[in-house]
């Protein structure tokens, strides 16, 4: 195995020794609704349940995300003292697994929807519609959104720093509960960059796309919902200079998915009819849909494994959407991984 270090932290990549082939169902371009039932699969189908864990983690004792970044304004934005952390562990996994792990933004997010996919699809007897037994982690915001909060730091920053922030301290934070120790004493997470998913929607779906963009050695599958691929970076960011238009840059401006190498992501999005900014002039830098789309194209164009979804008669991060869609969306997003 090749042992890559990138900015301070120590990664495996297993390339050489680990192999995917995912085929190409489920790849390309879909429009769905405007009815969404809810899929069984995220509901309660008396399969066993696992179970959830959560605990809390002072932003004040953190090294990368302490609140008191200079980009923030505290008075209008008010930044978390602690933010929640949780955790939901499949009841088919056995302790002492090197598990697979999915992190979900503004935690507790689709958690609970999540826990349900793993309920019924780590038994499913259909390889076609299975997931592995991975663990979830529900991750919350540092507070507020948008420009000028903690929210919009960590999720619309065009940098690593989310990414290091998860591999560094969430995830040694969750192995040393002694709450979940106390059940799973040997609890251990996978170090195969495939077997690390994000998921997020909005500002949380650009991060899940970030973290995978500037950290694809530690994090390849990728889930964004209604993503903010559009200009919400903080305009005092230190990043300006590199990223002038924040996740814009991704499909416009700089190009940068299709003026970059092509890196080993799995990327699904999705954005609805009457998303954010859904009716902004057509040279602006904040119409949701259209950032979509264009992201769409350029994953398209690059060659990348991508699904993406329209919803009609549907808005910004949607629950129906997530109701209808999440179970099949995780089956594809896992294909082909394999331990």
């Amino acid at each position: 195995m090749v042992a890559t270090v990138f900015l301070g932290l120590s990664s495996v990549l297993s390339d050489e020794h680990y192999q995917e082939s995912p085929g190409t169902w489920g790849d390309g371009d879909f429009t769905i609704g405007p009815e969404y039932p809810k899929d069984p699969d995220l509901g309660d189908r008396g399969n066993p349940r696992g179970r959830f864990f959560e605990f809390s983690m002072k932003l004040a004792e953190s090294q990368i995300f302490k609140g008191d970044d200079t980009t923030l304004d505290p008075e209008k934005k008010p930044v978390r003292e602690e933010r929640r952390i949780k955790v939901y562990i499949p009841a088919t996994y056995h302790d002492g697994d090197e598990a697979p792990i999915l992190v979900i933004h503004d935690g507790p997010g689709q958690i609970e929807l999540v826990s349900y996919a793993l309920d019924n699809l780590t038994l499913s007897k259909n390889p076609e519609r299975s997931l592995p037994a991975f663990i979830a982690i529900a991750v919350q915001n540092g507070g507020s959104d948008s420009k000028s909060s903690q929210r919009g730091l960590e999720y619309d920053t065009m940098s690593d720093r989310l990414a290091r922030f998860i591999e560094l301290e969430v995830l040694p934070a969750v192995l040393q509960q002694e709450s979940i120790r106390a059940v799973y004493p040997n609890i251990q997470f996978t170090e195969n960059p495939w077997g690390k998913a994000v998921m997020g929607c909005s500002s949380g779906g650009a991060a899940a796309l970030t973290m995978g963009w500037f950290r694809p050695d530690l994090y390849r599958r990728l889930i964004t919902y209604s993503g903010t691929f559009v200009d919400q970076q903080d305009d005092d960011a230190p990043e300006e200079k590199s990223y002038p238009l924040g996740a814009w840059e991704y499909h416009s401006g700089m190009k940068l998915i299709e003026n970059s190498e092509l890196k080993p992501l799995r990327i699904f999005t999705h954005v609805s009819e009457f998303d954010n900014g859904f009716r902004a002039p057509e040279g602006s830098h904040h119409n949701w849909v259209k950032a979509n789309r264009l992201t769409a194209e350029a994953l398209h164009r690059k060659g990348y494994h991508y699904r993406y979804l329209y919803s009609l008669d549907s808005r910004h991060c949607d629950r129906r959407i997530f109701e209808h869609t999440l179970a099949e969306t995780l089956v594809w997003m896992w294909r082909g991984y394999h331990e």
